[in-house]
């Protein structure tokens, strides 16, 4: 380690440990320069500058008097904000190098080239101020970073805007709310070897989910070119989620969203006066993920390993040389936001009524605010803002932060979730939308809307005041119970928002909610695509596709992602997958599904569930759906999954159904493969041990099982009164069913609202000796007490 007094120092002279010296930024390139090099991580080689070079440029130039004049009349009044900032730069860029640091400086940068064998090889100087990333306070993006610099002459004048960008009216401002003492805060600059991502491509990743705080995954986005695009929120990039828990199996793919931005602009290297520029993407490249599978398994298991060097959550600043197709890990920090985030207790919002959707864009946050909007297009405009609005605009930077912190909300055009706007909200706990597309030209001024945060990974707003329930349940002390209490999910965008609940497990997936939000197309039409009669449904089926070449394989890979969300946030407890269960009318809706579905009278006793999987009708699309639960379970290695079967009338059907499941690879108790049936016919009560030698486990469906036990039609409002799953006769049938079920060693469980509404009939499926039970999440700890209860 140098000496406290050293100006210039190697990256690997210094560690994580000298914040005070080097910044935040520096302190965590030599950490890793040093100790995470030899496990194979690339980090571009540099140096840093001491707080010692920024003291020695002030002292040198007389700037501390200057300083502390200009903040003085701030307070008086005397002068504005931007005039003090003004002031305070100018004099920082008139001043001049005392020799011996600018040759040291210079003498740094030409053992660098030599180093990479380029000669005035191109740098990044970074601002990394000596206070950054303290618990309570994170500079980041308060200075200023300068790409492409080349050449000594260059450098020194990128050094000194560096120094100068210490007091941008973003950064005095916020040095003035956190009380920290402008004179008592110095910055480092980092310089670094460029890596050539103009011609490759780069991005942020975080070793947290950044909405949820879930802890057992690697978010990713990447865009081409360098990427400050993504930093800034210019772009919409692509985003690659990997589950981290099996990323150790190298066999294994555990990529569990793979979601292509717009990437419409990139910026690359420019020559003379402006080292970069932004132009526009080709076609090709806006098509084209930026990222293959290897790539991106390789930057999950460096954060992964970045994460356990260091102890905590960390956001991550990659880079990958187009010239070599070399990944580098340009910078790491610490996490700020969801890794200090109170667990003790479980918000969720609950819509009651809203208007029409107005926009849609990635939801930043959990929660749902209503108000008015405040449109603002340009920084120009920030005096406009009316506090408590929700702000609308295309783009953010750090000098919208002092409006931001007034915003009920904020709704950008441009973005993705490591954008300036969604780190800026997840800091201040407001919920956003980024990547609306268009929401500056939809929305305007002093227009009412509601804008939703609580649905999953896409963000809604709505037109007018919606009426919505904000529930609040204590996560704490929570009894134990030997009855298991599961979770049902069905929004895979969701599903991570519950990973804190203690439940045992997810009793019941519904496949049929990601086909019909994540999908959207019936599986026959895309096996039928080219003899589909619909043209408006080709049309559509074709841009849904887009990049896929086999069409199918769209089914099989957003069905099998949008699942493995569901199992990885019950992993390694077990995920129930029911298969199917539209009805005809439902599946009819689909794109293209008119041509593959009869028109029935009853739908509800119709042509759904296990009746379906072995029917010429709909055989080739039950093995798409296979096709996908086997790499769900094989190639992305989430055997947690349990498979259910619905709607399975018969013995007979039940043997036919599981010979078609192992005709496409999913062959009961090969690989630890349960099959699991629906109880919610009474031939499943009647014949409940002859089931039992089919299948591992029954889940009770008690709206269904109620509905054909007492005749009543579930959706008849003429009959609400007589539809009770309380009543003696289906009570008689569930009981019945738990019994001879255990007779024959299978397990018995009961997914439904009712134990959540009726502590009495959680105490009655308690002594009747059920397995689990399985509720939404916002009903877990009140039926979780009750479970307690009734056992006690």
């Amino acid at each position: 380690m140098s000496s406290e007094t050293e100006s210039v120092v190697w990256f690997e002279q210094c560690g994580r440990k000298d914040v005070g010296r080097v910044g935040g930024k520096n302190a965590s390139l030599g950490e890793m320069v040093s100790a995470l090099t030899p496990e194979g991580i690339r980090v571009p080689p540099g140096f840093a500058t001491t707080a010692d070079a920024y003291w020695r440029y002030l002292e040198a130039n007389g700037l501390r008097t200057e300083i502390e004049a200009a903040l003085a009349a701030l307070t008086e009044g005397a002068a504005t904000l931007a005039e003090t900032g003004a002031r305070i730069r100018k004099a920082f860029l008139l001043g001049r190098w005392p020799d011996d640091l600018a040759s040291a400086i210079t003498a740094f940068y030409g053992q660098l080239a030599a180093r990479t064998g380029r000669a005035d090889v191109d740098v990044a100087v970074r601002s990394s101020a000596t206070a950054e990333d303290l618990p309570d306070a994170s500079f980041a993006g308060q200075q200023e970073t300068f790409l492409n610099i080349r050449g000594a002459d260059a450098l020194l004048d990128a050094c000194r805007r560096c120094f100068a960008s210490l007091f941008t009216d973003r950064a005095i401002s916020y040095r003035a709310v956190k009380g920290f003492d402008h004179l008592k805060v110095a910055l480092s600059i980092g310089v670094q070897q460029m890596v050539h991502s103009d011609r490759g491509g780069s991005g942020v990743m975080f070793s947290i989910d950044t909405e949820t705080g879930f802890d057992k995954v690697v978010v990713i986005n990447a865009a081409w070119g360098l990427g400050e695009t993504v930093v800034q929120g210019t772009v919409d990039p692509d985003e690659y989620v990997v589950f981290k828990p099996l990323l150790a199996e190298p066999s294994l793919v555990p990529i569990i969203e793979r979601r292509s931005g717009a990437k419409a602009q990139k910026m690359i290297y420019a020559q003379g006066a402006a080292p970069t520029r932004t132009v526009p993407t080709s076609k090709a490249e806006r098509a084209a993920l930026v990222l293959g599978d290897d790539d991106i398994l390789t930057l999950a298991r460096w954060a992964v390993s970045i994460e356990a060097h260091y102890g905590c959550p960390m956001d991550i600043e990659w880079a990958r040389d187009g010239d070599t197709g070399e990944l580098f890990i340009v910078q790491a920090r610490p996490e700020t936001v969801q890794s200090r985030r109170d667990m003790s207790s479980l918000r969720s919002y609950e819509i009651r009524s809203r208007g029409r959707v107005l926009v849609t864009g990635l939801s930043i946050g959990d929660a749902v605010v209503a108000g008015r909007v405040c449109l603002i297009e340009s920084a120009a405009d920030i005096g406009d803002f009316v506090d408590g609005s929700i702000l609308v605009t295309g783009t953010t930077d750090p000098d919208w932060v002092p409006i931001m912190k007034r915003a009920a909300g904020i709704i950008t055009d441009h973005g993705g979730r490591t954008s300036h706007a969604a780190i800026v909200s997840r800091e201040l706990g407001l919920p956003a939308i980024v990547g609306a597309g268009d929401a500056t030209r939809l929305l305007h001024s002093e227009q009412d809307v509601t804008l939703s945060c609580a649905e999953g990974d896409e963000g809604f707003v709505y037109e007018g005041i919606a009426d919505f329930e904000v529930r609040e349940a204590a996560l704490e002390n929570i009894p134990a119970t030997a009855t298991k209490v599961m979770l049902n999910l069905a929004n895979p965008g969701a599903a991570f928002r519950w990973w804190q609940i203690p439940a045992d497990g997810v009793g019941l997936a519904r496949m049929e909610f990601v086909i019909s939000n994540h999908i959207r197309i019936h599986p026959m039409a895309l096996l039928g695509f080219d003899r589909l009669h619909d043209a408006e449904a080709k049309r559509a089926i074709a841009e849904l596709t887009e990049g896929y070449d086999d069409k199918a394989e769209y089914f099989v890979d957003r069905l099998a992602r949008g699942l493995a969300r569901i199992a990885a946030a019950a992993h390694p407890k077990p995920a129930i997958v029911r298969m199917s269960d539209f009805k005809t009318n439902e599946y009819a809706g689909l794109i293209g599904g008119a041509e593959f579905e009869p028109a029935e009278e009853n739908p509800m006793i119709g042509f759904r569930g296990a009746s379906r999987y072995y029917s010429d009708a709909y055989r080739e699309g039950f093995a798409l759906e296979c096709r996908a639960i086997r790499r769900l379970r094989k190639e992305m290695g989430f055997s947690n999954v349990i498979v259910m079967i619905p709607f399975c009338r018969s013995v007979r059907e039940a043997d036919r159904v599981l010979e078609v499941m192992a005709e496409n690879g999913l062959r009961r108790h090969e690989d630890g493969l349960e099959v699991y049936v629906m109880c919610e016919i009474p031939s499943n009560v009647i014949l409940a041990k002859s089931f039992a030698e089919r299948f591992d486990g029954f889940s009770i469906g008690s709206n269904d099982l109620t509905q054909l036990t007492l005749g009543v039609d579930r959706d008849s409002e003429l009959l609400s009164e007589l539809f009770d799953e309380q009543d003696e006769a289906v009570k008689w049938m569930i009981a019945n069913v738990i019994r001879e079920a255990h007779q024959a060693g299978a397990k018995v469980g009961l997914c439904g609202q009712a134990p959540s509404d009726h502590p009495e009939f959680a105490r009655f499926l308690v002594e009747s000796g059920i397995d689990s039970i399985s509720v939404t999440p916002d009903s877990f700890v009140a039926v979780k007490k009750q479970v307690a209860a009734a056992e006690g």
